[in-house]
C-alpha cells in the first residue's frame, strides 16, 4: 500500500561539512514528487536518507505515521531504480523482475501473476527470456522498473534513471514513466537536474539548492511565477534587467516601463527591483516603442527561432549567459539575422518582479 512521506527537520552532515542543514517536506500519497537541482545541490543525499542508505543526523522521516529514522533499508519496503540499471546480466527479464519476489513470502502462482501483471504494464512480457545484454537502454530501464514496482512497495524512489539514455529515448522513457506510475499509484520521488524532464513528468517538483529547498510547486506555477531569481534561471532562461518600481509602474529605462496592474505586492513599491523575462515574453514593438536591441545570434529550433541579444538603454544584471528572445516561427513574420536592430515589450501579465535580494514581488508567491 502507498504511503505518504513527511520529512521534517532533517539534518545531513558528512564530519563537519553540513549537506543539508535543516529540511523539511511532505509527500502525497501516489504523488510523484521530484527533487530538482544542480549537482550537489543534496538531492540524491535526501533520497539515500528517505531509503534507508544514509545516516540522518537529526529530524525525522515518516511513511504515514510511522518513524522510519532506525529502520534499515531492507525492511522500509521501498522500490528503487538506479542511474545504472542495476539488473544482472546473467537472468533473463523474467528471472530479474521475479528476484525480489524470492525473499517474499508468496504463494508461487501469485508470484507469476504478478510478474505477468507487471510484463505487461510496462511493456516488455515480449522479451521476457532474453538476456539483458539482448536489450536496449530503454527496455533495460523498463526491467529495472519492473522489478522494482512488482513488489509492491510503498515508495518507488528514482535516482537519475534516464541520465544513461539517449535524447530520444529520454523522451519515451520518461513518457512511460509517468504513465506507469499514474496507473500503479504509488508514491514516487524522483531525482533529477534536468528541468525539462521534471516539468514533464511531476506533480510537484521542489527545487533545491545547497541542501535547501528554494520553492515547492506544481510545474506549471514554477515556470510561471519562481519564487526567486535562482528558481527563475534554473528553471528555463530568464532575462534579469535592473528595473526600479513606483507603485505599479515597472520602469526598464528613462524612456520605456509597464503597468504591472497589481501584480506586484501593495509592500513592494517604490524601490530598485530585478525584473525577469523570459525568451517568450517579449514582444515586437512598434518602431520608436519600447526596448532597443541589436541581435548578437539567431538559432533556429524548428518551432521557434532564438536570438541572442545585446540591449541599449536599459541595464542587465551582469554575469548572465545570454540574453534571448524566443520566436514562433509559424507567427513570425520576419526572420531576424545578426545585426537586425529591433524594438521589444514585455507582457507584464507574464513576467517576474524580484527585490534586489532575489526574494519575489509578485502577489501570492512567498506571502
Amino acid at each position: 500500500m502507498s504511503v505518504s512521506i513527511h520529512v521534517q527537520n532533517v539534518v545531513k552532515q558528512y564530519g563537519p561539512v553540513t549537506i543539508i542543514p535543516d529540511l523539511s517536506v511532505d509527500i502525497d500519497n501516489g504523488e510523484f514528487f521530484t527533487l530538482l537541482g544542480p549537482s550537489g545541490c543534496g538531492k540524491t543525499t535526501l533520497l539515500r536518507m528517505i531509503a534507508g542508505f544514509n545516516s540522518i543526523e537529526a529530524g525525522t522521516i515518516r511513511f504515514d505515521e510511522q518513524i522510519i529514522n532506525a529502520i534499515p533499508a531492507h525492511k522500509r519496503n521501498i522500490g528503487m531504480v538506479f542511474q545504472n540499471y542495476a539488473i544482472f546480466p546473467h537472468l533473463t527479464v523474467r528471472k530479474n523482475v521475479e528476484y525480489g519476489l524470492q525473499f517474499r513470502d508468496l504463494p508461487r502462482d501469485e508470484c507469476a501473476r504478478r510478474v505477468n501483471e507487471i510484463l505487461k504494464t510496462v511493456r516488455i512480457e515480449e522479451y521476457q527470456d532474453r538476456l539483458p545484454e539482448r536489450l536496449s537502454g530503454g527496455q533495460q530501464q523498463r526491467v529495472a522498473l519492473a522489478r522494482a514496482i512488482v513488489v509492491h512497495p510503498s515508495v518507488l524512489l528514482m535516482d537519475e534513471p534516464l541520465s544513461n539514455l539517449d535524447a530520444k529515448l529520454r523522451v519515451e522513457m520518461r513518457g512511460a514513466i509517468r504513465d506507469i506510475q499514474k496507473k500503479v499509484g504509488i508514491t514516487t520521488v524522483y531525482v533529477t537536474h534536468d528541468q525539462e524532464e521534471a516539468l514533464c513528468i511531476s506533480d510537484r517538483i521542489a527545487v533545491m539548492r545547497e541542501g535547501v529547498i528554494q520553492q515547492i510547486d506544481a510545474p506549471q506555477a514554477i515556470y510561471a511565477r519562481p519564487a526567486n531569481t535562482f528558481v527563475a534561471t534554473f528553471i528555463g532562461h530568464s532575462n534579469l534587467f535592473r528595473t526600479t518600481l513606483a507603485g505599479q509602474e515597472l520602469r526598464f529605462s528613462p524612456d520605456y516601463a509597464v503597468d504591472m496592474g497589481g501584480r506586484v505586492r501593495a509592500g513592494a513599491a517604490d524601490l530598485a527591483a530585478v525584473t525577469g523575462v523570459r525568451p517568450e515574453e517579449f514582444v515586437l514593438a512598434p518602431a520608436g516603442r519600447g526596448l532597443s536591441a541589436r541581435v548578437v545570434k539567431t538559432t533556429f529550433l524548428g518551432r521557434y527561432v532564438n536570438y541572442e541579444l545585446e540591449f541599449t538603454g536599459a541595464a542587465l544584471l551582469p554575469d548572465q549567459a545570454s540574453i534571448e528572445f524566443s520566436q514562433d516561427i509559424g507567427t513570425a513574420r520576419t526572420v531576424f539575422q545578426p545585426g537586425d536592430a529591433l524594438g521589444l515589450e514585455v507582457n507584464p501579465e507574464k513576467i517576474n518582479v524580484f527585490a534586489e535580494d532575489g526574494r519575489s514581488l509578485m502577489q501570492g508567491v512567498g506571502s
